[in-house]
């Protein structure tokens, strides 16, 4: 009888040869420029890897067929992530008019092509004018959001009918670049003798600047549901996060580069991080000992949440000024520094 090695299960696995595990990269956030057909959490198990800790979560998804920048917290970052989330962001996007698909974007099927041939640039115009502002959006159906625990896009793909709740958001800016004519083919159904044929849509690139809980894809549908000619996305990048530029994200590549060349993976300091994202108050050095104990400090006079940093330059904790006995003082909400004893 002749044995074989298994190609599965436990023994094939400890067959293989085992890759050294990274050195784990300091705390701080890591900027991704996502590339098309990955998903967030693709990026997120990659940079685990490169950072040699399962510490990393992001500050928002962003759909496979999006780009651009993803926020990654490492190690004691991933706390600040909370606070990224509900920044607001820029995208650049292209908007097919003309034709609406099932999850509202170019990865759906067709539902119907009547085509744009007949929207002048005014009543775009017109059209993104009103979805300015603060407006009630549905998102998209096949959003992430949780229905009774489950996330919405996997009940439409099990079938079921899902009805989301309207909710507010701010479009701050949406500018039309371009307004482009394209000729695209419609394919025709054989058992209704229907031939193909081709049709006019409109193309509209556009910039995007809204506040946190926006789908992108929900305003390319409701434009077109609009002006009466079904609307989708075809293209869409996240240029910013808040404070967080695209200048200052770096492709996978890069990052993985840059850690095979310096041994650990690099990433934004945590008081750099925070500058992106809150107002700073440098303390004293008595402060920093305070606020290593959890206790409350002198106001800050600032509204929301502030970055305590030291004299160092090292982040300490996170700070709200709240009242407390009729006073107003500086609550610290997430201390990082350890605690310490003066000298």
């Amino acid at each position: 009888m002749t044995h074989e090695t298994p190609t599965t299960g436990p023994r094939a696995r400890a067959d293989r040869p085992v890759r050294p595990r990274r050195p784990t990269a300091p705390d701080g956030l890591v900027l991704v420029d996502k590339p098309a057909g990955w998903t967030s959490h693709d990026v997120v198990a990659r940079t685990r890897g490169l950072a040699g800790t399962r510490k990393v979560g992001h500050a928002g998804t962003l759909d496979p067929m999006a780009t651009g920048v993803l926020v990654l917290g490492v190690g004691r970052a991933t706390r600040l992530l909370t606070y990224v989330v509900g920044t607001d962001k820029e995208y650049t996007a292209t908007i097919r008019l003309g034709q609406a698909t099932t999850t509202d974007d170019a990865e759906g099927e067709m539902l119907t092509t009547p085509g744009a041939a007949g929207v002048a640039a005014d009543a775009v115009a017109a059209g993104i004018a009103r979805l300015t502002g603060e407006i009630q959006q549905v998102p998209s159906s096949v959003s992430a959001i949780k229905v009774d625990g489950k996330r919405a896009y996997a009940l439409v793909r099990s079938g079921a009918d899902v009805a989301l709740d309207a909710r507010t958001v701010t479009i701050s800016r949406f500018d039309v670049h371009a307004v482009r004519e394209v000729e695209v083919t419609v394919e025709g159904d054989s058992e209704a003798g229907t031939a193909t044929t081709t049709t006019t849509v409109l193309d509209v690139d556009v910039t995007v600047v809204c506040s946190s809980g926006t789908y992108i894809r929900a305003l390319a549908r409701d434009l077109g549901a609009d002006l009466g000619v079904g609307g989708h996305l075809t293209a869409l990048r996240r240029t910013r996060v808040g404070g967080y530029t695209l200048d200052a994200a770096r492709s996978f590549e890069e990052l993985e580069s840059q850690a095979d060349a310096d041994g650990t993976l690099a990433t934004l300091p945590l008081a750099d991080a925070a500058r992106g994202t809150f107002p700073v108050r440098v303390l004293t050095a008595e402060e920093v000992v305070a606020l290593s104990y959890g206790q409350w400090l002198e106001p800050t006079g600032a509204s929301g949440t502030t970055a305590a940093l030291s004299p160092e330059d090292e982040l300490v904790a996170l700070v709200e000024d709240v009242t407390r006995s009729g006073h107003v003082k500086a609550k610290p909400v997430i201390v990082f520094a350890p605690s310490q004893a003066s000298t």
